[in-house]
């Protein structure tokens, strides 16, 4: 069987054999000195199209709790944790985790006994909100609303 190429536009280019490039420093770790290589991927736009940020350091530091008071984000669980909690609950249970709760007549999959396990509170787990700065704080889940 012989397979032919397309030569039109949307095909894929051809990789050359040369390497990217790379600027190498050399940093001193005690008394050895170590090699570090970069690469910049270089930007097909013109240079002032290009919008770069400065990157900035922080460390985690954790806010003190205030009695049962969420004071990162709302009191309740938004829809992108309720999401996750759910698919690596459901998860568990699929591969034979046991249930936290007594099962509901009408929980037919792990997805619907996941969501039954929110709704009661059931579950041992904590939420890690997180503001750009690095303070973050660990939320139980008993404190949602």
């Amino acid at each position: 069987m012989v397979v032919k190429h397309s030569s039109k536009k949307h095909a894929a280019p051809k990789k050359s054999a040369k390497p990217a490039k790379a600027s190498s420093k050399s940093r001193k770790a005690g008394t050895k000195v170590v090699q570090v290589e970069e690469t910049a991927k270089k930007s097909s736009r013109p240079a002032d199209e290009v919008v770069t940020y400065q990157e900035f350091e922080y460390e985690l530091k954790e806010i003190a709790p205030q009695g049962n008071k969420v004071l990162i984000g709302p009191p309740w669980l938004t829809r992108f944790e309720k999401a996750r909690i759910t698919g690596s609950r459901s998860l568990q249970l699929s591969l034979g985790a046991p249930p936290l709760i007594k099962v509901p007549e009408g929980a037919r999959s792990s997805i619907m006994l996941a969501v039954a396990e929110i709704d009661q509170k059931a579950l041992p787990i904590s939420i890690r909100r997180i503001l750009p700065n690095g303070a973050y704080q660990d939320i139980p889940i008993d404190w949602m609303k």
